[in-house]
């Protein structure tokens, strides 16, 4: 039998070892909430130094690797398989530019305003660091390809904007590069012998009683069909008319007006071969605080619905006339973003892949981007659509079976071209 004062003894060294270890447990209860929510953090805001008061993360978390002077991507994998789609997994890859040392560009498969061809053909094309695919276009018949929105190639429009849906244009300030964001409008009107006619289209098919013109950065022909007159305009004189034959050929100096329906009759009964000819087309950005700079943009391309807007979520999808379901559901997307802190973020989300990654709706989109530090961004053409080219590799998974779709154009990661120093005399 135990003694009773050494078991006491006992008792009171034990009590006094839980004593202690419960104080030092105590002491160290901050460091270890800390470390806890530092982990947590980290894994929420990726790369994430912009917010004051967050940690900087990039020590402890997978960080943008620099593939080129001012361009980095990133490739990260959140959540994992389960049965509730809400929890992943998403395979999302990130490009970041410093438009003081990457150009942008946009680039029209084939270079023309029809046809298609790979983000990946493109970026070898032009010799592009990196590459995404861009606007909504057309995906089958004689005019695939042809975009469905605006699109501003070197300065030429190619395309009008689909009634006030989001837009991002490129504006060139001396060696760099800016962007703008927001909303456009078109007007357009074909004017002769003091009548005038509104201007339905630019380069895509003519529908019912509207006015198309083809200008030759379309094609070589209007590829339209007979039912319907086209005059020939060269050096803003009409050449030529053709009443009911089809297809005409687009002069280099010049372009063509297509018309049926009541359009024809105003055609017949205004334009005279020789008569001058002048065509006007304008953009009306909504947003007309902006108005001025839009009009500086060298390069433009739609998309939609706006995404973020002074650094919140702000999803125009209503306004622009986008189905809800479009926005809710979960895709494959591409998004561009300007950052809080001036770079440029492109972001791919792959989707339609169960268990390997099954995209993200268009809050899950903003949220991931505000996440990064956007302050404006836009939703880009989804789907299948979706890629990203990096040194010529593909580093996204295209849900498409046949792999990487053909798209209409691309945004192109370029080089910075040197600008020849002015001589001092």
């Amino acid at each position: 039998m135990a003694n009773p004062e050494r078991r006491a003894e006992a008792t009171t060294g034990w009590l006094a070892s839980i004593h202690l270890r419960f104080a030092l447990t105590l002491r160290l209860m901050p460091v270890v909430l800390f470390l806890v929510l530092l982990s947590l953090l980290c894994t929420s805001f990726p790369s994430r130094s912009y917010s004051a008061g967050l940690p900087d993360c990039q020590s402890v978390n997978q960080d943008f690797l620099t593939v080129a002077p001012g361009v980095e991507h990133l490739r990260i994998i959140r959540g994992g398989r389960s049965d509730n789609e809400a929890t992943g997994p998403r395979v999302i890859n990130l490009l970041r530019i410093d438009l003081k040392q990457a150009e942008l560009r946009i680039a029209h498969a084939l270079d023309e305003g029809v046809g298609l061809e790979t983000s990946s053909s493109i970026a070898a094309r032009y010799g592009a660091i990196a590459a995404v695919n861009a606007g909504f276009f057309r995906t089958t018949g004689t005019y695939r390809g042809e975009p469905s929105g605006v699109l501003l190639l070197d300065g030429k429009l190619i395309s009008e904007p689909i009634e006030g849906r989001a837009a991002f244009g490129l504006i060139k300030r001396g060696d760099e590069t800016g962007i703008i964001f927001g909303h456009l409008k078109f007007s357009g009107s074909v004017e002769t012998r003091g009548s005038r006619h509104t201007i339905d289209g630019l380069n895509r098919p003519r529908g019912a009683n509207e006015l198309v013109v083809y200008s030759p950065e379309f094609h070589r022909t209007t590829l339209t069909t007979r039912d319907g007159v086209e005059v020939i305009v060269r050096r803003n004189k009409a050449v030529r008319m053709r009443d009911a034959v089809g297809s005409s050929a687009i002069p280099p100096d010049g372009f063509v007006i297509s018309a049926s329906g009541s359009a024809r009759d105003w055609m017949i009964a205004n334009l005279r071969l020789g008569s001058l000819v002048r065509v006007i087309t304008k953009l009306l950005p909504v947003e007309r605080e902006i108005a001025d700079s839009w009009k500086r943009a060298l390069f433009i391309v739609g998309g939609g619905p706006q995404l973020i807007a002074d650094g919140r979520v702000s999803i125009t999808f209503e306004e622009e006339k986008i189905v809800a379901r479009f926005v809710g559901d979960r895709h494959p997307r591409t998004a561009i973003a300007r950052l809080k802190d001036g770079r440029i973020l492109f972001a791919t989300v792959d989707g339609r892949q169960p268990e390997v990654s099954v995209g993200m709706s268009l809050p899950e989109l903003a949220s991931l981007l505000l996440e990064f530090g956007a302050s404006e961004a836009i939703n880009l053409d989804g789907g299948g659509s979706t890629t990203m080219v990096v040194n010529g590799k593909l580093v996204n998974t295209p849900s498409d079976q046949a792999g990487e779709r053909p798209v209409s154009d691309s945004i192109l990661v370029l080089p910075k071209r040197l600008q020849p120093k002015r001589r001092i005399e």
